[in-house]
């Protein structure tokens, strides 16, 4: 049987925990839920990734799952079976599929399908709807022809432009799911032949450890405690350690910015994610920068840093980073805003999306705008402040986890019909 994530965390099960976590976004997404919730009631769930932590989508699945059992549908999650190899190759998979090089040998095809082929032989099937997220396992819906449960592969990545070769191999084990899901247009590949495609934007738990509402001065105490000086500026991105982030171009960025303000500081927060071998040389070559600067900080999970951590660093900087050179949707944007910090981040897929109007002038393509833009939001406090407050705003009418839920169980109602 494939490992299964249990949920145990209480969430969103009493009536005023609802109450409180609906009131954020109105009486109408929330009668939409209700509605939906009705007609699906007692129906079988099952999400299938391929880490339990460390990524965005095992983030959204910890806060998910819970809230939908809290409406009646029964949701579980298990992940797919892989050693490094097998990660190792989908996460070549994950990069070429937003444009990156890579060769699909017999070799690297014969190991991906078996491992998938080993996973579907571990899934049950007593499930109504299975929900497959990412190329790690998405040729498990291959294997598992029987059964009359209806299938979604959930792409969480830009897949507007993937490498021809890989996508080629990919392309018909995905397009035998019942329907695929993006998060934005933009990211359906042109060639993909599928009757049914739907576009749904991630969202943030406002209640989780991650945003929940922290005492200003416990922010700012934990940032001292690692070693940051309340007296300068500092900067942070949080990220996994991935090429696409850019964390060595943020430190470029950073570098500049230095140039004019010496005594600015740079926080650089990751996790290390249980499906990426790469993230190993990424920080690496990270912590070798931070060697040569003792106001560039390297915090990760294996050093004690967690969700109520993160949560104190993204209230007590200055600014917020994103430099991403590719992206799928970017949920530490949204996370930030929510915090009213002003963000600079790379102007690449989800990330626009989430930007209040009349500040789009902050997203970037260069290391040089990057820095120009950061000390612009030094200089101008006020400015900051104000673009942090439009932020939340923002994220409070479109990127709330209810908004997410309601889409999702439409989205279920559509496919199961």
């Amino acid at each position: 049987m494939l490992p299964k994530i249990v949920v145990t965390r209480p969430i969103c099960v009493e009536c005023d925990d609802l109450l409180d976590r609906w009131s954020l976004v109105g009486h109408q997404v929330v009668d939409e839920i209700e509605e939906h919730a009705r007609v699906l009631g007692g129906v079988r769930v099952c999400h299938i990734n391929a880490t339990a932590s460390g990524g965005g989508v095992a983030e959204l699945l910890h806060r998910q799952i819970p809230l939908y059992r809290s409406v009646g549908v029964h949701a579980d999650w298990r992940v797919i079976h892989g050693d490094k190899e097998f990660f190792t190759i989908t996460k070549g998979f994950h990069n070429a599929l937003q444009g990156g090089d890579l060769r699909v040998t017999s070799s690297i095809a014969e190991e991906y399908l078996d491992h998938n082929r080993i996973s579907a032989e571990m899934l049950e099937d007593e499930y109504d709807l299975f929900v497959v997220h990412d190329p790690q396992p998405a040729a498990i819906r291959h294997f598992k022809r029987n059964g009359k449960a209806k299938w979604i592969w959930r792409c969480h990545i830009d897949t507007s432009e993937p490498n021809p070769e890989v996508w080629q191999f990919l392309r018909p084990y995905i397009q035998e799911h019942d329907l695929s899901v993006f998060t934005m247009e933009t990211f359906r590949p042109p060639d993909l032949q599928m009757e049914h495609v739907a576009f749904i934007s991630p969202a943030i738990d406002p209640f989780s450890t991650k945003n929940m509402e922290l005492p200003h001065d416990l922010c700012r105490r934990v940032v001292a405690d690692h070693g940051f000086d309340l007296r300068q500026p500092i900067l942070l991105q949080v990220s996994r350690f991935d090429p696409w982030k850019d964390p060595l171009g943020v430190i470029q960025a950073y570098r500049l910015v230095k140039e004019k303000r010496p005594g600015v500081q740079l926080a650089m927060v990751g996790a290390m994610a249980g499906d990426d071998p790469e993230g190993w040389a990424i920080l690496e070559a990270m912590n070798a920068e931070a060697t040569k600067d003792p106001h560039i900080h390297i915090l990760t999970n294996l050093t004690g840093v967690g969700n109520m951590e993160v949560n104190a660093f993204q209230r007590g900087v200055d600014i917020v980073i994103q430099k991403s050179l590719r992206e799928g949707f970017g949920l530490v944007v949204s996370e930030a805003f929510w915090k009213e910090k002003p963000v600079v981040a790379g102007a690449v897929g989800g990330i626009p999306m989430q930007f209040p109007g009349g500040y789009h002038d902050y997203l970037v393509r260069t290391v040089d705008e990057c820095a120009e833009k950061v000390l612009f939001l030094l200089d101008n406090p006020d400015v900051a402040a104000e673009f942090g407050r439009a932020g939340k705003e923002k994220i409070r009418q479109q990127f709330l986890l209810p908004r997410l839920i309601r889409d999702e169980l439409r989205l279920m109602r559509q496919v199961l019909g």
